[in-house]
């Protein structure tokens, strides 16, 4: 587990309603949100207002598409009663959150996030000249520190979110985290914790700040989540005192590497939209399959006698994905002696992934049939969420004097 109090070890995640969810999302986000569940408190939402950072000319879709994702999550795995899952916009406390940083995160922050560019540069047929898209990162920011989420699954290219979301957080804790009389109450903090506790805080304290010990910070830390004896402020109070800064009002969250989806599109890219190379959730087994035998493989494969090279062939990422490794050889031995054709060779990996899709197309269409279901799962996700955040705004309007 990661180096985060136990108290801020909650999981954020989200995804933007863009259109129906395929094999790349349930493999690269999907699947670890299902293992997430059963060791952390997640919080799992549709970011419908990013959404519109990039869909706002048109966001008829954004409704429908809400809804399609939920059941898509649902009929993955994802378990309402283990995590909550609630639609960004129906918790007001992520726009207000994100207004109230913007007060303080310097403008270069928002220009220098590599996406920013990078984003404008493929999508040039949209006006991306707006606030909103400049402001994503910082709304993103907003959206893991209203729960005060310790982690957040990221890919490597994500990494940089959560580091600006870091940024942000130590800026304001610097900025509002100061209490006037903040040495004494800290001070008066370990002294609730018992003669014996307050002696052990106060060692691995000056351990880490004067050798940067790491493990005396973690014991520290520990030793501070077992205490019964003061309340949530006194422990943000003391979280800040430990590493020698204020009160600990926004802790900082970590990315929390997730593996690299190895899931390829039908065309040996990476499986995505923009591609036009998914296979959806929802797709009929005919449609898989008319897909599925329709790939593109080897082109030195003219003939059913040619030899063919498996390394350059879509196909075989599929394999790797999908088959054992008595499969994998008879693909390998087969294609470069063509002992095998293509359409042997794609069978099992069409029988695989049907076999895959099946269970989960299933349980989506049960909830399909019951969107009352649904919209109540939503419902009481969001409210749920609505009282974490709201515990968290309260305590942000009183550190910048907004409680009057």
């Amino acid at each position: 587990m990661l180096d985060v109090a136990a108290q801020h070890a909650r999981v954020l995640s989200g995804m933007r309603p863009t259109g129906r969810l395929h094999l790349g999302h349930y493999h690269g986000v999907l699947k670890n949100w299902v293992e997430l569940q059963h060791e952390y408190q997640c919080f799992f939402f549709v970011a419908d207002w990013h959404a519109l950072t990039t869909h706002y000319d048109d966001p008829s879709m954004v409704p429908q598409s809400t809804w399609n994702m939920v059941i898509d999550w649902l009929a993955a795995g994802v378990d309402p009663k283990k995590a909550t899952v609630f639609v960004q916009s129906h918790v007001a406390e992520h726009a207000e959150l994100h207004l109230l940083l913007s007060m303080i995160t310097p403008l270069g922050w928002l220009e220098r996030v590599p996406t920013y560019k990078d984003q404008q540069e493929k999508l040039k047929e949209k006006d991306l000249s707006t606030y909103g898209f400049l402001g994503y990162p910082l709304l993103q920011a907003a959206d893991i520190l209203v729960y005060r989420a310790g982690m957040v699954p990221v890919g490597e290219d994500q990494v940089v979110h959560v580091e600006l979301t870091r940024e942000v957080a130590r800026r304001f804790n610097h900025i509002y985290g100061r209490e006037p009389d903040f040495e004494e109450k800290a001070e008066q903090a370990v002294k609730k914790m018992g003669k014996k506790n307050a002696k052990a805080f106060n060692g691995l304290r000056r351990t880490y700040q004067e050798q940067g010990d790491s493990e005396a910070l973690a014991a520290a830390r520990a030793l501070l989540e077992s205490q019964q004896n003061i309340g949530a402020a006194d422990r943000d109070r003391l979280f800040g005192y430990l590493e020698g800064g204020g009160r600990v009002i926004l802790p900082e969250p970590q990315p929390l590497l997730t593996k690299a989806s190895k899931m390829p599109g039908l065309d040996g890219q990476k499986m995505s939209k923009s591609y036009d190379n998914t296979i959806p959730l929802d797709a009929s087994p005919e449609a898989v399959e008319k897909q599925m035998r329709t790939m593109p493989t080897d082109p030195a494969r003219v003939r059913r006698n040619d030899p063919g090279n498996p390394d350059i062939c879509p196909v075989w990422q599929f394999h790797e994905v999908y088959s054992d490794e008595n499969t994998r050889d008879w693909v390998q031995q087969g294609c470069r002696s063509a002992g095998i054709g293509c359409i042997e060779c794609k069978q099992p990996v069409i029988d695989a992934v049907l076999e895959e899709l099946w269970p989960m197309q299933q349980r989506g269409h049960e909830y399909a049939a019951q969107p009352d279901l649904v919209r109540e799962i939503i419902d009481e996700g969001c409210e749920r969420a609505r009282v974490v955040a709201r515990e968290t705004m309260a305590e942000v309007r009183q550190a910048m004097s907004l409680s009057y």
